[in-house]
């Protein structure tokens, strides 16, 4: 039998313990989102001055893409459209071999905690930043893409499961994963300037060394405050991915997640280039479009964390998911440039509120209706973003081709409103949560940790979805 965390113990996770760990966390989230970014204006342009990818350098000593895949060159009319495509498989492997691996961290979190994973996947970050670093050819480029996807797995399920296991208490929980949640967009916000900055006045290895560092200042964080060994808990109701995937009331949760992150993931790749053709702007207009989105997400996630909890989260959800539909529209309205500055704002903070309100209560969701260990939560949250910036683009691409950029946005703008309505069944969520609290306790919010009782497994909800369990 598991029982509730005394106070004082929570109260000094909420102070000392929970601090250092929400520091570690944000770090790791923050490091991991500016290397997804600051790759993207140097290796294309990297590449194509060392002529790695047509293969028509003169250096004979550096290996090109044709020795790699033995791939025959095109006509000269088509080689920027392979170049476009090496560029699109290399920054997209990131995402594939993501969705490989969060299911695999959901299961290992299970038998080794959480600790260890998050490590791994900063050793993996760091082997990353330092191949982009060393690498002079697109393999190289490519592997190190693919590690930092898996160590983008192991430090975004994992990062989720210990801020939702430190802060039992919902209202601290809502607050705190609002603000880690932030860090994606910090380090968006970073990386695009850092990595573009540095590259035009110092050389491609001087950003990745800085976040080599910065990456080794968070591993001995890691070394001294967090505790790495193995320590297997059998958990008291073994939650897998089919108990989610039945659990109507977490598949709508990721599934608005993957919906909402379509809208962007579709937008990034197609806007600059309809942008190109239709409105003609300047360089610099290009690289700063996407500003609004980024400085939003960040405003929703970390101001909205606790509000979407005093106010319902499922509330706030749809709200938000309205606010992403309306503003995917009003995107393909815009004339000029400027018209884009409202609903990419819109866009960022619709995304931002929705992940500060459903992030936090996927958890809550885990402790009212399974077992209290988040793993496999988290890593299909993380599956469902995966999804979204992997196919999103190729879905996107193949359709814009079709029927234009303007009605690919209003159609994901419809899906997401359309889509919006069935957030009213997370009411449910937030009764049983209610619920729980005063059959496990009977008193303040702060005591409750959820890693319960057999009561708690026993309950209704169990019962829905353990049938043969009943009688444990």
């Amino acid at each position: 039998m598991r029982f509730p965390v005394p106070v004082m113990y929570t109260d000094a996770i909420n102070t000392m313990k929970g601090k250092i760990v929400v520091i570690i966390v944000y770090l790791s989230l923050l490091l991991d989102n500016v290397l997804l970014t600051v790759v993207v204006p140097i290796l294309p342009d990297y590449l194509r001055s060392v002529e790695l990818i047509l293969g028509n350098g003169k250096d004979n000593s550096t290996s090109n893409i044709d020795n790699h895949f033995n791939i025959r060159l095109q006509p000269d009319n088509k080689e920027l459209e392979e170049e476009t495509g090496y560029i699109g498989l290399l920054l997209s492997s990131k995402a594939f071999a993501q969705i490989l691996i969060n299911p695999v961290i959901g299961i290992l979190t299970k038998y080794c905690g959480y600790h260890l994973p998050l490590f791994f996947g900063s050793i993996n970050m760091l082997v990353a930043t330092l191949l982009f670093a060393l690498g002079e050819n697109y393999l190289t480029f490519l592997v190190a893409r693919t590690l930092h996807g898996i160590a983008s797995a192991c430090v975004g399920v994992t990062g989720m499961c210990l801020i939702a296991e430190l802060y039992p208490s919902e209202a601290a929980r809502s607050k705190v994963m609002g603000i880690v949640l932030g860090s994606g967009a910090l380090g968006v916000l970073l990386g695009y300037p850092f990595g573009g900055i540095l590259y035009a006045f110092v050389g491609k290895t001087a950003p990745f060394f800085v976040i080599a560092f910065l990456v080794v200042v968070d591993i001995g964080l890691q070394l001294s405050f967090l505790n790495l060994k193995i320590k297997y808990e059998e958990p008291v109701v073994e939650t897998t991915w089919s108990h989610l995937l039945s659990d109507c009331l977490v598949v709508t949760a990721a599934g608005s997640i993957l919906l909402t992150s379509a809208g962007m993931a579709i937008l990034e790749p197609c806007l600059p280039l309809w942008l190109i053709e239709k409105m003609k702007p300047k360089k610099w207009q290009l690289g700063t479009v996407f500003i609004p989105d980024s400085l939003a997400y960040l405003i929703g996630t970390n101001f909205f964390g606790t509000f979407a909890y005093n106010f319902s989260r499922w509330r706030v959800a749809i709200v938000a998911m309205l606010l992403v539909g309306l503003s995917a529209v009003m995107v393909s309205l815009a004339t000029d440039m400027t018209q884009l500055v409202l609903p990419h704002f819109g866009l960022g903070l619709g995304i931002g509120v929705l992940d500060a309100a459903l992030v936090p209560m996927l958890a809550s969701l885990m402790d009212t209706r399974h077992s209290a260990h988040y793993g496999s939560v988290y890593a299909l949250q993380q599956t469902a973003v995966s999804l979204a910036y992997s196919l999103g683009p190729v879905i996107g691409g193949a359709l814009m081709q079709s029927v234009g950029f303007p009605w690919v946005m209003r159609f994901i703008g419809l899906i997401n409103i359309l889509y919006s309505p069935l957030l009213v069944t997370l009411k449910t969520g937030v009764i049983e949560e209610e619920e729980k609290k005063i059959s496990l306790m009977g008193t303040s919010d702060t005591q409750v940790n959820y890693k319960t009782s057999n009561e708690a497994i026993t309950s209704r909800k169990y019962k829905r979805f353990y049938g043969s369990d009943e009688s444990d």
